[in-house]
């Protein structure tokens, strides 16, 4: 009986660190996307600013 509930707990305790290391991937997925988005939002503004003033 005492295996089955240490089994159980080490199965749990795995369990939660498991979800952890996936929760901290999402993070990590979202914070690269935002950034991402963000550098190319970045890079067109700059062809806008580049067009707006070349000499024409």
């Amino acid at each position: 009986m005492a295996d089955r509930t240490e089994a159980a707990a080490a199965a749990a305790v795995a369990e939660a660190k498991h979800e952890k290391w996936k929760e901290n991937g999402v993070a990590l997925r979202a914070f690269f996307y935002i950034f991402g988005t963000h550098v190319f939002a970045g890079f067109v503004w700059l062809l806008f600013y580049l067009g707006q003033h070349a000499q024409k």
